[in-house]
């Protein structure tokens, strides 16, 4: 079967290494960390199942678990999970019966496959070995789709344009009409110049408070730290805020000529990192010059465990670079992070975390960022 694999957003995690992958419900946190550091170790599928079960199936009322080998593909589903596999025979739907403990098929020919955990969103964004919070995944081609009969003429098309030089010298007599020339000088290219020119004009340089030209994104008064819609408090900030990235090394510019990351919102939003993101309930970009706009990204918070401006993600910078990095903002109930690899964390405000693909953020009330390549 194809390794290239899709998924939708949701509130499953994944754990995806290069030939097992395992789905479990949100509510397994818990179980994600060990079973991603056997994925990315290498271990076998029946290693990965093994842990899987180790803790017992009284406390693992679902899952669904896909490893791919030599010569077949192993698909596991209990409790809610459905699968559908398009192998050469056809197509075959894979459920667990209610009261039974799973079901379990060795397939061959296997060219396609879609694990559906919740709901019926269409799988539309690339899936790398790490973690994930999915409602479905697709491997391999699209289920039930076939290959397309049109290949051969593409090429015969490509071909054709090679024996059309021959009639080159037909045009001649053509290229005696003067229209033909003037019809080609007509576009200036010259115009396009001074256009260009135009996005380098970022405001004026009196609206900088520093003396070094670099404008603090967050200023760590009090009064500015304080959340303003008079439902979220916040601590009192640490005396030694500083803005990201990490103290020491150098500011990244307010936009990148490329995103270092995309950012897969559990609310559906997808937003690349090509300069500051602002994430909160009500998030405010006040505090930034105004040739430094962020892109704010709103979040619902129906039981206000959410700040206001909640936390930060921009491109990093020295040793960075080329990365995105987070800093929680002060919130009142904090972020937690999970790197692929690593036990989960909450993040310290004020102290920026580089971020690798596969991180998952958890701003709390449902509301999770999963970090992806751009």
């Amino acid at each position: 079967m194809s390794a290239e694999r899709r998924f939708a957003t949701g509130d499953w995690y994944a754990v995806v290494g290069d030939h097992v992958s395992v789905m479990l419900p949100g509510s397994e946190r818990a179980r994600v960390a060990a079973l991603w550091e056997l994925a990315d170790s290498g271990a076998s599928s029946d290693a990965m199942l093994d842990a899987l079960l180790a803790g017992g199936l009284s406390q693992l009322p679902s899952f669904a678990f896909v490893g791919s080998g030599d010569d077949h593909t192993r698909v596991i589903v209990r409790g809610a999970p459905t699968a559908t596999v398009t192998t050469d025979a056809g197509e075959q739907v894979i459920t667990a019966a209610p009261g039974s403990t799973w079901n379990e098929q060795l397939l061959s020919g296997v060219t396609a496959a879609r694990i559906s955990l919740e709901g019926d969103a269409v799988a539309d964004h690339v899936l790398t070995p790490g973690l994930a919070r999915i409602s479905a995944m697709e491997l391999g081609g699209s289920v039930g789709s076939v290959p397309a009969p049109d290949a051969a003429p593409v090429l015969a098309l490509v071909e054709e344009p090679v024996e059309e030089p021959a009639p080159a010298a037909d045009p001649e007599p053509e290229a005696a009409p003067e229209p033909d020339p003037v019809l080609e000088a007509e576009p200036d290219p010259e115009p396009d110049v001074p256009t260009a020119a135009e996005p380098l004009t970022f405001g004026e340089p009196e609206d900088d408070p520093t003396p070094t030209g670099e404008t603090l994104a967050v200023d760590p008064t009090p009064d500015e730290w304080a959340d303003r819609d008079g439902l979220t408090t916040v601590g009192t900030p640490a005396q030694d805020f500083e803005r990201p990235p990490i103290p020491g090394q150098e500011i990244a510019p307010s936009v990148v000529s490329r995103p270092v990351a995309t950012l897969v919102f559990s609310t559906g939003d997808v937003v690349e990192v090509d300069r500051t993101v602002l994430v909160g309930r009500a998030p405010e970009a006040r505090q930034f010059a105004s040739h430094d706009q962020p892109q704010v990204v709103t979040v619902p918070s129906p039981h206000q465990e959410i700040s206001s401006t909640h936390l930060e993600i921009r491109p990093g910078a020295g040793a960075d670079h080329g990365s995105a990095i987070a800093t929680d903002l002060g919130s009142t109930n904090g972020t937690i992070l999970v790197q692929p690899g690593l036990a989960p964390e909450e993040l310290k405000p004020g102290i920026a975390v580089s971020l690798i693909p596969g991180a998952v953020l958890d701003l709390g009330d449902g509301v999770t960022i999963q970090v992806t390549n751009p």
